[in-house]
């Protein structure tokens, strides 16, 4: 050990002998500076050795000053020195990467090359979302870190991930991010031009899209993806339409929902089956039943690109939210309704007041241009 070395070491055995968490953070500077200055010529050994001093040090800082702003910011800018070593101590990079605090966590998780996939999954399971954020902003990342992010559901992790090349995602991850991507329009654009984006999941994203995001990845698609995307977009119009102008039969429907009602069985809990087991026309035949609206008011409700309007009849009739969520399922023109959307939908229905929705309900009554009696 040379003659610089040995002052070092005599001087952290000091510092923590006196205790003094001033005198540990000035030789932890200290340290940290040696080792920078002279890392590309240390060998393995060596470098645990600096481990293992900064480890002393920074136990004897956490124990004597936690609560203390010096003690933070002294371990952040550890933490931002080491950060673009490549062989830093992996101990203390471990360590610093798994701090609550993440002014000292984040310049690890953004660069260190110490951290393994093994540790970022670690971290992205148990940490805040400032941490998924700076693992996000990772130069390289593996499909495991990137579904460990994205489990997570942090709308705004999704949208760095998408937007970092060097992200690798995996189908299970992407099918989160276009169940995000159905309520975030910026998203649905970002993941809809992502190179790795299978075909098929890409075509999933543009048939749920709305025009303003289809028009907006044309615009942005690079020229080997235009005719693809305009292609799937062109299908996924296609698509809508049929089943928007498909003839469907309500007579046998209306003619079940008049049985019911005879024998007094028709109730929410009917309804809800009906719809759990998207039998669309008979769900169709008792929301109007039920509302005492007409098939030719709901109809248009079930088959809007808007979830919103079929809440109105929903809290006429005094539904309870496990029917409405099942009948927003059961709606055809839309696909699946996003986790994200059915949580914005769950507090409107909770917040519409049911005289508003009387009103609403009688409103559009009075301005349909056709007026079919009650399916009774």
């Amino acid at each position: 050990m040379s003659d610089t070395n040995l002052s070092i070491a005599s001087e952290v055995e000091a510092a923590v002998a006196a205790g003094s968490p001033d005198k540990c953070l000035e030789t932890m500077r200290r340290v940290t500076a040696l080792f920078s200055a002279s890392a590309g010529n240390l060998n393995d050994e060596q470098i645990g050795l600096f481990g293992e001093v900064l480890d002393r040090l920074i136990n004897t800082i956490e124990l004597r000053s936690l609560a203390e702003m010096a003690a933070r910011i002294a371990l952040a800018e550890l933490s931002a020195q080491l950060a673009p070593v490549a062989r830093a101590p992996a101990s203390v990079v471990r360590r610093l990467a798994r701090h609550d605090e993440i002014s000292v966590a984040g310049p690890l998780l953004t660069e260190s090359a110490r951290l393994n996939a093994e540790d970022l999954v670690e971290i992205a399971n148990t940490k805040s979302e400032a941490h998924l954020l700076a693992i996000s902003g990772r130069w390289w990342l593996k499909e495991v870190v990137t579904d460990a992010l994205l489990v997570r559901r942090y709308p705004s992790v999704s949208r760095r991930l998408v937007r970092n090349p060097g992200a690798r995602i995996s189908p299970a991850g992407f099918a989160i991010v276009l169940s995000q991507a159905e309520s975030d329009p910026e998203l649905a654009v970002e993941t809809g031009i992502r190179l790795d984006l299978p075909a098929d999941l890409r075509r999933q994203l543009l048939r749920h899209a709305t025009d303003a995001v289809r028009t907006r990845l044309l615009s942005r698609a690079p020229s080997h993806l235009f005719e693809e995307i305009r292609n799937a977009i062109a299908a996924a119009a296609e698509s809508v339409g049929r089943k928007m102008s498909k003839a469907h039969d309500f007579a046998a429907a209306k003619r079940l929902i008049e049985r019911l009602l005879r024998e007094r069985r028709l109730n929410e809990e009917a309804l809800r089956d009906f719809a759990r087991q998207r039998k669309y026309e008979e769900t169709v035949t008792a929301v109007a039943e039920l509302s005492g609206s007409t098939v030719e008011i709901i109809r248009p409700l079930m088959q809007s690109v808007r979830s919103d309007g079929i809440l109105v009849p929903c809290k006429v009739a005094d539904l309870g939210w496990d029917t409405v969520a099942a009948i927003l399922d059961c709606r055809f023109s839309t696909g699946a309704t996003s986790p994200d959307e059915l949580a914005k939908l769950k507090g409107e229905f909770a917040a519409l007041k049911a005289e508003d929705a009387q009103r609403l309900l009688r409103l559009w009554t009075i301005r349909s241009p056709v007026q079919p009696s009650r399916p009774h």
